[in-house]
């Protein structure tokens, strides 16, 4: 069955400047046979060629801003534009693989579940991609993390949206709109997973690091560091209690992975090797 067929869904990233990236990501998708026309960008008034790249690609959607907006407000007029079953929301610095979008989905029907993440490597690109997906894509396909979550790749059902609503539009808080809507999740009681079925290549944040430097904030401003922490109603008590548990499940899933599969659904690529680890 043809995919568009199989799923209605779409795919919305956004972009500021970084275009060689940008090119990266749509390339890979071409290369893997994507409908772009389920593609919704939104650029946040990029200084550099990206305006004028997307222009020329037949993409379902190109939603450009006169100003950078921020990540909350981006997705959620992406996530609009299209209103479909599934919304696919992804960096624009990474590469896909052949049938992560089917894998991914089928993963979540399969298990119930209205939010689900791909498996991640992060850093450099020094290994052939393609095949390590292929194989080890295959080699996971039935295994899921439950409760784990990354926003690096997140399909997310439509009903969510009526359930706890759209993404935070609050632009100074640049990349923690995810930890908020996580938590949102959380409080309603939806689960989340990661599925070994479906890889990306990720380079690390490239879009959000941009985003901070124009607003002169360093990649290690945290929620926390700008006394946000209030926004997710926790007590510090409750907050530390929780990072306890998450970092207890991590090691559970990664000892499990390990284990079963000599490698995690989080892999980090330096010098040529692989380093293996959680979310958590």
């Amino acid at each position: 069955m043809d995919l568009k067929n199989k799923f209605d869904y779409s795919i919305v990233f956004l972009c500021y400047n970084q275009i060689e990236y940008t090119k990266k990501c749509i390339e890979s998708m071409v290369k893997n046979k994507e409908d772009l026309s389920r593609l919704v960008v939104i650029d946040n008034a990029s200084t550099d060629n990206t305006k004028e790249y997307l222009e020329s690609l037949p993409i379902g959607d190109l939603i450009l801003n006169k100003t950078n907006l921020g990540i909350g407000t981006a997705f959620n007029q992406g996530i609009l534009s299209f209103q479909s079953e599934w919304t696919i929301i992804i960096n624009n610095d990474v590469i896909v693989s052949k049938n992560w979008i089917d894998n991914l989905l089928t993963s979540a029907v399969k298990n119930n579940l209205k939010v689900i993440s791909s498996a991640l490597i992060e850093g450099d690109l020094d290994y052939t991609f393609e095949s390590f997906a292929l194989k080890d894509s295959s080699k996971m396909k039935e295994y899921i993390c439950l409760n784990a979550r990354q926003a690096v790749c997140m399909a997310i059902h439509e009903s969510v949206w009526r359930e706890v609503g759209y993404f935070r539009a609050t632009p100074k808080l640049l990349g923690y709109e995810d930890t908020l809507f996580f938590h949102e999740l959380d409080q309603a009681g939806i689960k989340t997973a990661i599925t070994g079925s479906s890889w990306l290549h990720h380079f690390g944040s490239i879009t959000q690091s941009a985003m901070k430097k124009e607003r002169g904030m360093k990649n290690s401003d945290s929620l926390a560091d700008r006394h946000n922490s209030n926004l997710l109603q926790q007590s510090w008590i409750n907050r530390k209690l929780e990072k306890i548990r998450k970092k207890k499940l991590g090691r559970k899933c990664l000892a499990e992975e390990l284990n079963n599969f000599d490698m995690s659904l989080h892999g980090i690529r330096e010098n040529n090797h692989f380093k293996w680890q959680h979310f958590f």
